[in-house]
């Protein structure tokens, strides 16, 4: 009789021991809790080195994981603000600079004297030089109106002609509608709106004040004051009506 009481004594530990090996306790791994990691995306900690719950143990945390995966929020990750019009602008002027009517170009052709001197382009998109005589230059950068005079100057006056172009004037810009003076302006570079209204004497009572037409080339569009300008462009500051 002892010896069946000592049988059914080691079976209650070991029943005891195996529960305890069961049971789960709380570990302080990381200061965000397991909601805030899944809400908010980041990295989850290694729990391999002690037991957690199954997938399919229920529960409202695993309703909320279900429902996390399940949702689009990855499609607001890219949204940005929309100054598309004045990105589209900003990145129109860091483009290489193009010649047209009105530049005034410094032409330099090295040890040529009678050839380097200062030429405005006219109406035509041309300058006029000595020998040469007519050389388009109107949609041009100043190294291709440099190369392009070269190669002139190369066929039948000078061997090895060396020639460099800068804009030494640029063309002005026009400033229209609700200013105190509008008209047009000589262009200095990295103006932006905001100076060319000011060059023009500030707004007038009237003016819209937070936006204007911005025309650029062939293209029109309604930008903020800090936007750049270029030579030749137009500004439209509209009236407001309230």
């Amino acid at each position: 009789m002892r010896g069946v009481r000592a049988a059914m004594g080691c079976v209650v530990v070991a029943l005891g021991l195996a529960g305890c090996m069961q049971t789960t306790y709380p570990v302080a791994s990381t200061p965000r809790s397991d909601l805030d990691a899944m809400t908010y995306g980041e990295p989850q900690p290694s729990y391999s080195s002690y037991p957690t719950a199954s997938a399919d143990s229920g529960g409202a945390v695993a309703a909320l994981r279900a429902s996390l995966a399940n949702s689009p929020r990855n499609t607001y990750a890219a949204a940005t603000p929309a100054a598309y019009a004045y990105t589209a602008a900003a990145s129109a002027h860091d483009a290489p600079y193009h010649l047209d009517a009105g530049d005034r170009l410094r032409v330099v052709v090295y040890g040529q004297e009678g050839l380097t001197n200062t030429y405005a382009i006219d109406a035509g998109g041309s300058i006029t030089m000595p020998l040469i005589g007519a050389v388009a230059a109107r949609g041009k950068t100043p190294a291709g109106l440099a190369a392009d005079i070269s190669a002139r100057l190369r066929n039948g006056y000078i061997r090895e002609p060396s020639v460099a172009v800068e804009v030494e004037t640029y063309r002005p810009f026009f400033i229209l509608g609700e200013v105190a003076a509008p008209g047009q302006y000589p262009y200095v570079p990295n103006m932006s709106v905001e100076s060319a209204v000011a060059i023009a004497g500030g707004f007038s009572p009237r003016a819209k004040r937070d936006s204007v037409t911005l025309t650029h080339s062939a293209s029109r569009t309604i930008v903020p004051l800090g936007t750049p300008i270029g030579p030749g462009d137009t500004i439209l500051v509209g009236e407001r009506w309230f």
